[in-house]
């Protein structure tokens, strides 16, 4: 890449074309028109409270319980509005599905439909926007089967439920102090930054790798007792530092918003830990496999990290519905497999950290 000037989105993704001679060009257009989506949202994000101020804007929603049984903030219901209206139109998609959704999202009979299908989380960690910690968009391009690009039928949600690698394209924006947008069109990473002044994406990070080798770990060390026996050993030996069995000290990081998790390790290693837990059985996870779980774990693949279920990877894993929860481990390749290997292995883990043992001032 030139050293003097940067590229832009639509120059990176020109250069990318390059590689199929024969592409339509419908996919540049596609990852351009979810660019345009996420610049919006920002903006609105970058107002918070002073929304429906002079030279802001104020669109009028109503907010209700997802599907997910979780209580809708008024941005996640203009974050999903901005990303179906702003792909709907350019003739490229034959359908979406989203979060904040129930069924699969179809392209209104008017507009011309097209070859692929959009899945996204509209504002990952929107549970932070009152404290003002950052949030971001995370979304996922699958190509629809063949049978909906002959016919032009509305999608429906087994269409969607195809695994990771058949991914043709992952990414993320980040809204905090500046606005980023992190992508993979299967020929490893770039992050790219949005200029206020030009209102482009600028390319910044060129090729992100993430260290298979790393000192820090994430995890929610709230619901330690329902964790199982190999991730409790792992966070145990971490905690336990140089005088431990992993000889060198870590540190423990939590932001409850899995786009900056997925951003610092991406910037500096680390691994990310939302595991299967014994918390609610019905639930064998607590992040969503297609929307999330799927592009972050692309992502992360195509950098040179390792994303996994902790029993196996995470891109192999056959979906079975649309919303579909699944436990999630990512980052350093050699953290991930450490945990893959403890989940492996037979032997019974004997508790001996005392951080999240059960103690007590009496004793007998």
């Amino acid at each position: 890449m030139p050293t003097r000037r940067r590229f832009t989105l639509t120059q990176y993704l020109i250069e990318q074309r390059r590689r199929f001679p024969s592409a339509s060009g419908d996919f540049n257009a596609l990852v351009l028109d979810v660019a345009l989506a996420c610049k919006a949202i920002a903006r609105s994000v970058a107002f918070g409270e002073l929304s429906g101020m002079p030279g802001s804007e104020m669109l009028e929603v109503k907010t209700e319980v997802n599907v997910q049984g979780e209580e809708q903030k008024r941005l996640d219901v203009i974050s999903n509005i901005y990303f179906t209206e702003m792909t709907e139109w350019g003739g490229h998609l034959a359908g979406m599905a989203s979060e904040e959704m129930d069924e699969p999202y179809q392209i209104p009979k008017t507009m011309q439909r097209g070859k692929y299908l959009l899945v996204f989380d509209p504002l990952d960690g929107s549970s932070n926007i009152d404290v003002n910690v950052t949030v971001g968009s995370i979304f996922s391009i699958l190509r629809a089967p063949q049978d909906v690009i002959d016919s032009g039928r509305d999608v429906v949600e087994a269409d969607f439920l195809q695994p990771g690698t058949q991914q043709m394209a992952a990414g993320y924006a980040l809204y905090g102090p500046t606005t980023m947008m992190v992508l993979t069109v299967g020929n490893g990473v770039a992050g790219f930054t949005l200029d206020p002044n030009l209102g482009q994406f600028m390319l910044t990070h060129p090729n992100m790798k993430v260290p298979e080798d790393t000192h820090e770990f994430a995890i929610n060390a709230s619901n330690s007792r329902f964790w199982e026996a190999p991730v409790k050993r792992y966070v145990d030996e971490c905690l336990a530092g140089k005088t431990g069995p992993r000889a060198k000290d870590f540190n423990m990081r939590w932001i409850a918003s899995m786009v900056a998790e997925a951003h610092r390790i991406l910037m500096r290693g680390g691994v990310f830990m939302y595991p299967r837990d014994t918390k609610d059985a019905s639930k064998p996870g607590r992040l969503r496999l297609l929307y999330e779980a799927n592009p972050v774990g692309m992502i992360i693949e195509q950098a040179g990290g390792r994303a996994s279920t902790g029993r196996e990877p995470m891109l192999s894993v056959q979906p079975t519905a649309l919303h579909q929860r699944i436990g999630l481990v990512f980052g350093s390749k050699n953290e991930v497999e450490r945990i893959e290997r403890y989940h492996a292995e037979p032997a019974e883990y004997k508790e001996t950290n005392p951080l999240f043992a059960e103690r007590s001032l009496f004793r007998d």
